[in-house]
């Protein structure tokens, strides 16, 4: 046998997604795309992601963890959501084995990096008003500067009435930014390192510069800032202490490219995986083997920490409400068993080969854009420190499961070895004893205020998780 022949018939190769869609199939990789765009948009936070998926559920027929408990039983199809604290959700399709017998989990994350306001962020500078911001996840912070931004905010008074605060997005809206210094006065700035050149607490938008009549020099654009707020949202500066503001690029979702084949969007880690867990159990059969479930969690760009991040224990407690009901009362051991013979996809972003900068990937592993779906055996960096390592018994589970349901998927890994990595909850999930393994989508300029992904790695990833969910574990 030639070489030639030889490397095709025992060669491992991943060819481009386009290339292997069944006939009609193109035509929903575009319809999917719109979707997901829709989703994006209407999802700036985790907060509005999170009402959007419990909406996508209960148009399908989902009832809430409440409802079920309140009946005090659950069956084999039934399909229940549990909100959690509003930022994060969790979706179950009750199979026909019982729960000890193990779930099919997908699990991702809807927070993404952004900037926060400050607890007090009202100032105001040489007759400008601004918001003082602290970044939330690993960014770069140039990127930010001299962007159109929008504001979403949640306030919460005293007497626990909740205000909705959203500004920017609406295409009559101002929005806000952040300057930048120009470059004829840059020389020294120039001389520094990127990380070294742009400081966080610089990071703070412009808001107002209209001074209010009547007002002190030094406080009256402020002023005017206090009115507006309090005009439209009958809020004060002390109601600062009980809200939660996010800054964010303003603007809609966009194709790229003259094949309009690629997609410019916020938030794409990890919402991208997000929307196609939620759409993938929707689509997936009513009448499962294995319970189906989707995570949806909080906090994972900061370390999955807080009450709403994977560290707490909101997944194990609903799972313990959903197995006293299916059990006639409580029991640990059940709800342990249950983990322990699960299978999970951690469904996370990992990052694409940019071409722009070809050394930071080791090209026989690298994940490529246009290539499908990426599994990645294992996370962390330098030397896997603090990531989860798949087993090869999940592993070729798994390959048999995406190759039957026609997935386009890809091996590799997060950049070369010594220059960083990244996590995922993978760690936290297999932390239950399940097998788990991360599984999403390839993008390019991850943390970046405005990420690319392609519509084919999308669709795939989807069909991945649909896969996963009707296949017989």
């Amino acid at each position: 046998m030639a070489a030639q022949t030889m490397n095709k018939a025992l060669g491992a190769e991943f060819k481009l997604g386009w290339k292997k869609l069944e006939p009609g199939e193109d035509q929903k990789v575009l319809n999917y795309a719109e979707d997901y765009k829709a989703f994006l948009d209407a999802g700036k936070t985790e907060r509005l992601c999170a009402e959007n998926a419990v909406k996508l559920a209960k148009e399908a027929g989902f009832r809430s963890i409440e409802q079920a408990i309140e009946s005090g039983e659950i069956k084999s199809g039934d399909k229940i959501y549990a909100m959690h604290r509003n930022k994060t959700v969790m979706l179950f399709k009750i199979g026909e084995e019982p729960l000890e017998q193990g779930m099919a989990v997908v699990g991702a994350h809807m927070d993404c990096p952004r900037l926060d306001l400050k607890p007090m962020p009202l100032y105001e500078d040489s007759n400008i008003a601004y918001f003082k911001t602290h970044y939330y996840g690993g960014i770069k912070k140039y990127p930010w500067l001299t962007l159109p931004l929008a504001l979403y905010g949640t306030v919460v008074k005293k007497d626990g009435t909740v205000v909705k605060i959203t500004i920017g997005d609406a295409p009559d809206d101002p929005v806000f930014c952040i300057s930048d210094l120009l470059p004829h006065l840059s020389q020294k700035l120039n001389q520094k390192k990127v990380s070294e050149a742009f400081e966080g607490e610089q990071l703070n938008p412009m808001i107002a510069s209209r001074p209010l009549s009547g007002e002190e020099d030094g406080e009256a654009v402020k002023a005017t800032v206090l009115k507006y707020l309090n005009e439209h949202y009958q809020m004060t500066e002390d109601d600062f202490a009980s809200a939660e503001f996010e800054i964010v690029p303003a603007g809609k979702s966009r194709d790229i490219g003259f094949d309009r084949s690629m997609i410019l969007a916020f938030g794409q880690d990890d919402r991208i995986c997000s929307y196609a867990a939620v759409r993938a159990m929707l689509d997936a059969s009513d009448t499962p083997q294995k319970t189906q479930c989707v995570i949806l969690a909080d906090k994972e760009e900061i370390g999955s920490y807080g009450n709403t991040g994977m560290q707490s224990r909101f997944f194990e407690n609903t799972l313990a409400e959903l197995v006293a009901l299916q059990s006639d009362g409580s029991n640990s051991l059940l709800v342990r068993r249950c983990l322990s013979h699960s299978f999970c996809l951690s469904a996370d972003v990992t990052a694409a080969y940019d071409p722009n900068f070809p050394s930071t990937h080791d090209m026989y592993n690298a994940t490529f854009a246009g290539k499908g779906v990426a599994v990645n055996k294992y996370g962390g960096a330098r030397g896997k420190s603090g990531g989860s390592d798949a087993n090869p018994e999940f592993l070729g589970k798994l390959r048999k499961c995406f190759d039957e349901g026609g997935v386009t998927w890809q091996l590799g890994e997060m950049g070369k070895i010594d220059l960083g990595g990244g996590g995922t909850i993978a760690y936290m999930l297999a932390a239950y004893d399940m097998e788990v393994v991360d599984c999403g989508t390839p993008i390019l300029s991850m943390h970046a205020p405005w990420e690319q992904s392609t519509k084919i790695d999308a669709y795939m990833t989807y069909k991945a998780y649909r896969t996963f969910f009707n296949y017989k574990w």
